[in-house]
């Protein structure tokens, strides 16, 4: 058995630190190549079980992943189970999982792991769509989910006393948000939910509610409004440019030491390929940019 290293640099990630990724593969001489360029048309039957592990904010991708990946190779089942970034990276360090998932960059004490971004997302600001408020400032922000804001009208909305809504420890869509805003330690929240979904219907449900959500997750969505931060839209463009601040990666995380199958090999191969940057962007994500 051998480990291949697969290293990805990501340049216009200012906010995420470049990461080489080691991903295993069986060696020796009936060892199946992945296709060429990550794709997944290997014509030579891959099989079996790869299990994914983590974060919800990702539920659209890894799914758009999967079913593509499926579709080309019908013996292999791709298995996603959406315990939250925390349990993914747990999960693929104790090797309970073939890959973990993670919304946010692994912390320093989190060792003897690797990761490779397979796209980038924004952490949406959203609103009540009867607040009245369509977009705030990153000061204002932070003082609505520390409590130094307490009512709409300071922020331009209605007379309505703040409801902030967020998720719960452990998740990277919380994580991310609060590196980013300051707010780490110091929000105070009426309610901790435990998916992105959850916080949207939550916040849609409540006149006087604020929350953040996954850029990915809000397609289709009804009763939010989605702010702008500083005047800037949380767009495919302004995620890339950076110029949107409120933006996290998406990781696929491995031990490693780690021997993947060939199966789980492929799918990580193909999660960077070129041929699924169109899949990442109809879920809703960035595709992340090729390291040069």
């Amino acid at each position: 058995m051998k480990i291949k290293k697969i290293g990805m640099i990501l340049a216009a990630m200012a906010a995420s630190t470049a990461l080489a990724c080691c991903l295993a593969s069986c060696g020796g001489g009936d060892q199946k190549p992945a296709a060429e360029n990550g794709g997944s048309g290997n014509a030579a039957a891959l099989s079996g079980t790869v299990s994914t592990n983590g974060s919800t904010s990702m539920e659209k991708v890894v799914g758009a992943l999967s079913e593509a990946f499926m579709a080309e190779n019908p013996d292999v089942k791709i298995t996603y189970d959406a315990t939250g970034s925390g349990t993914g990276i747990e999960s693929a360090k104790n090797k309970s999982c073939d890959v973990g998932l993670a919304s946010r960059a692994l912390k320093d004490e989190e060792t003897g792991l690797a990761s490779t971004t397979v796209a980038l997302d924004g952490i949406v600001v959203i609103v009540n769509s009867e607040s009245g408020v369509k977009d705030l400032s990153m000061e204002q922000i932070t003082g609505l989910f520390t409590g130094k804001i307490k009512n709409w009208k300071e922020v331009g909305g209605a007379d309505l006393e703040v409801s902030c809504i967020g998720r719960e420890n452990g998740s990277g869509t919380r994580d991310g948000f609060e590196s980013v805003t300051d707010t780490k330690d110091a929000c105070k929240l009426d309610q901790e939910l435990t998916s992105t979904g959850a916080v949207i219907t939550a916040v849609a449900s409540s006149k006087n509610a604020v929350g953040y959500a996954s850029f990915s997750s809000l397609e289709g969505q009804e009763g939010i409004t989605a702010v702008t931060v500083g005047g800037v839209e949380c767009t495919e463009d302004t995620i890339l440019d950076g110029t949107y601040a409120i933006q996290r990666p998406f990781n696929f995380i491995v031990a490693e030491d780690a021997q993947l199958s060939d199966a789980a090999q492929a799918f990580a191969d193909f999660a960077v390929s070129p041929a699924a940057a169109d899949l990442i962007r109809a879920a809703g994500a960035v595709p992340a940019p090729q390291g040069k």
